[in-house]
């Protein structure tokens, strides 16, 4: 175990708090426990081992062995809280990390923040990550499928709509809560800047009810001549 990663665990272990951590094992439905740290201080901690590191590469480095050697959840917030260092975000050689990530934490809460990571990365390499984005979209593994979809909420005026296209309209079908959750939200996030085209996509487009609810929740649906 490198230096960095048995410091970062041993910070982590001291801000622990015990009575904490069964309420938030509970909250998240996770096999694996937690230490009780908030997240404020994960971060803090993430991004204080980041700064120690020379370059990028070896971020990458780090979170990795943080992520496949952690016993508790923490461990695996900060490895991805790693990836949004000064050093290392929006750095493409992170994908790969990003997908090994995902495949093996299957769950919401690392999807989500690692979709966060992929919107910084449609920023500074939008060719690349819309193609990353196209292949995970019609791939068989649902959090990478999860984060496609949800991969641009933020962006605003940024969104590339022909690309949100792209990566929901494979999945509208799909059956699942996770899936169809993030559609939703997808689109309601892209309707603070394209509010028509929001409305035209779900005019034209079978979305489920859950789909649909969550994406016309701010602007309602096109009125029918």
């Amino acid at each position: 175990m490198t230096a960095t990663v048995a410091q970062l665990r041993a910070e982590l272990r001291a801000a622990a708090d015990p009575a904490r951590a069964p309420g938030q094992q509970a909250y998240m439905k996770s096999v694996m426990p937690f230490l009780g740290v908030t997240v404020p201080q994960v971060r803090r901690l993430a991004r204080a081992a980041a700064k120690t590191l020379p370059d990028a590469a070896a971020v990458l480095v780090v979170a990795r062995e943080l992520w496949d050697a952690a016993t508790h959840r923490e461990e695996r917030y900060a490895a991805m809280m790693m990836l949004g260092a000064p050093k290392a975000r929006a750095d493409l050689a992170s994908v790969p990390l990003i997908e090994h990530m995902a495949t093996t934490g299957r769950w919401w809460d690392f999807s989500d923040d690692l979709a966060s990571r992929m919107q910084e990365l449609h920023d500074r390499h939008p060719a690349e990550t819309a193609e990353i984005a196209r292949r995970w979209s019609i791939g068989e593994d649902m959090w990478l499928r999860r984060i496609a979809i949800i991969s641009q909420l933020g962006r605003k005026e940024r969104v590339d709509l022909e690309l949100l296209d792209a990566v929901i309209t494979p999945n509208i079908d799909d059956p699942e809560f996770f899936i169809r959750k993030a559609v939703g939200w997808a689109l309601r996030d892209a309707a603070r800047a394209h509010p028509d085209w929001v409305r035209d996509f779900a005019a034209t487009h079978p979305l489920s009810p859950l789909s649909r609810r969550e994406a016309l929740k701010h602007v309602g649906a096109r009125a029918v001549d």
